[in-house]
């Protein structure tokens, strides 16, 4: 299992750097898709890193979905 789990890591890192090009965009939905992308990402890191038990990074990742959400309901749709 530990395999499949090491492997999340690159398209996590994928993942979060389209959502920041993304989020980068003078467009709103595009925006949006962005913040959405960030809490995908997000997720594959805290997957990631409760199995590796890497707490901070968990800890993080938690912070940054709660401003990915603050994100979506903020920007102007």
């Amino acid at each position: 299992m530990g395999d499949w789990i090491d492997l999340l890591q690159w398209p996590a890192m994928a993942i979060t750097l389209l959502a920041g090009f993304m989020v980068g965009s003078k467009k709103s939905p595009k925006r949006i898709l962005g913040f959405w992308l960030f809490i995908l990402s997000n997720a594959l890191w805290i997957a990631w890193g409760l199995h590796d038990e890497a707490w901070a990074l968990i800890t993080l990742q938690a912070g940054l979905f709660a401003m990915n959400v603050r994100g979506i309901v903020k920007n102007d749709a």
